[in-house]
C-alpha cells in the first residue's frame, strides 16, 4: 500500500507553489531508473504555468491593453490618401516633388515603416524613420541632462565630457545605443511612431519637442564655447 501510494504522489503545495504529480512511469536509459522530473504549473491564482511563445499570459495581456489604449493602425490607403491631400508629402523642404525610387525624397508609402522598406539604409536615409526620431530624443535627454549636471556642478558640457574622470562621455555612448536600440525595435517591426499616442503624448509632440531640444542643445554648446562659463551653472 506504502509503495502505491508513493507511485500516485499528492500535489505538494509550498507557498502558493504547486508541483505536479510525479509520473509512475519510469524512464530506463543503460540500466538506470530516471523518475520523470515534476513539472511546475503557475497561474494567476498562485500556481506556476510558462506559456512562452503561445502569446498567453500576464505580460501578452498587458500588452493587449497597452496597445489598445494606445496604439492606432496606419494602413497603406491612410498614407496614399495622405499623400494626396497633405500640401507638405507633394514637396520636399528644399521644393523637390517626391520621386518613387529615387534616394531624396521619397514618396509616403516608401519611407513608412509601415509599408516601405524596413532595410539599414531605408530606415536610416535622410528621410527615414528612424535618424529624425533617434536624434530628437537625444537631444532632449541631452538637453536636460546637461542643465542638471550643470546646476549640480558648474561644469561646461564640453567639461562634462571630456575632463578627465568625468563619466559624461560613457554615459553619453551608453545612452546613443540605448536609445537607439529602442527606438529601432518598432520601426523594425512595422511601426511608426504616429501609430502610437497616449492624451498628450503624441508624435508630433515629440517631434517639435526634439526638434527644439536640438536647437537648445546646440545654442548651450556654442555660447558655453565663446563664454566659457556653464550657462546654467550655479
Amino acid at each position: 500500500m506504502a509503495a502505491m501510494v508513493m507511485s500516485q504522489v499528492a500535489c505538494a503545495k509550498l507557498g502558493g507553489l504547486q508541483a505536479l504529480p510525479i509520473n509512475s512511469k519510469f524512464n530506463k536509459l543503460g540500466g538506470a531508473r530516471l523518475a520523470t522530473t515534476p513539472r511546475l504549473m503557475t497561474s494567476l491564482a498562485g500556481r506556476v504555468r510558462c506559456d512562452a511563445g503561445k502569446g498567453e499570459g500576464p505580460l501578452a495581456d498587458a500588452k493587449a491593453v497597452v496597445d489598445k489604449q494606445t496604439k492606432t493602425t496606419i494602413t497603406k490607403d491612410d498614407i496614399l490618401r495622405n499623400q494626396e491631400t497633405n500640401e507638405s508629402e507633394k514637396k520636399s523642404v528644399f521644393g523637390t516633388e517626391p520621386t518613387s525610387g529615387s534616394f531624396y525624397p521619397r514618396p509616403e508609402v516608401e519611407r513608412r515603416p509601415e509599408t516601405g522598406s524596413k532595410n539599414f539604409f531605408s530606415v536610416f536615409a535622410f528621410d527615414g524613420a528612424a535618424p529624425e526620431t533617434i536624434n530628437c530624443r537625444l537631444a532632449m535627454l541631452g538637453f536636460v541632462w546637461a542643465v542638471v549636471v550643470e546646476r549640480m556642478t558648474g561644469q561646461t558640457v564640453f567639461e562634462q565630457v571630456t575632463n578627465a574622470g568625468q563619466p559624461g562621455l560613457f554615459y553619453f555612448l551608453g545612452a546613443v545605443q540605448l536609445f537607439t536600440y529602442a527606438s529601432l525595435v518598432p520601426i523594425m517591426s512595422g511601426e511608426s511612431t504616429d501609430a502610437r499616442s497616449f492624451g498628450p503624448f503624441t508624435a508630433r509632440a515629440e517631434r517639435w519637442n526634439g526638434r527644439i531640444a536640438m536647437l537648445g542643445f546646440l545654442g548651450l554648446v556654442i555660447t558655453e564655447a565663446f563664454t566659457h562659463s556653464a550657462v546654467f551653472g550655479m
